[in-house]
């Protein structure tokens, strides 16, 4: 899933945190660590657990 912004991955990433769903969040290619905090983001579940966030999302 991509989202606009760092703190909007956070929160994402909070929200499937409290439902026990790893979650990885990764800045934009060739960034890195250089990214603001302002760039779009994309979370990454485990392949095993894509339907269970799918599910949360479904809900939300």
């Amino acid at each position: 899933m991509t989202v606009r912004n760092a703190y909007v991955a956070q929160t994402w990433a909070e929200l499937f945190a409290a439902e026990a769903l790893s979650v990885r969040i990764v800045p934009p290619i060739g960034y890195g660590e250089k990214a603001s905090m302002l760039d779009e983001r994309t979370l990454y579940v485990p392949t095993g657990k894509a339907h269970v966030a799918r599910e949360i999302l479904r809900k939300i």
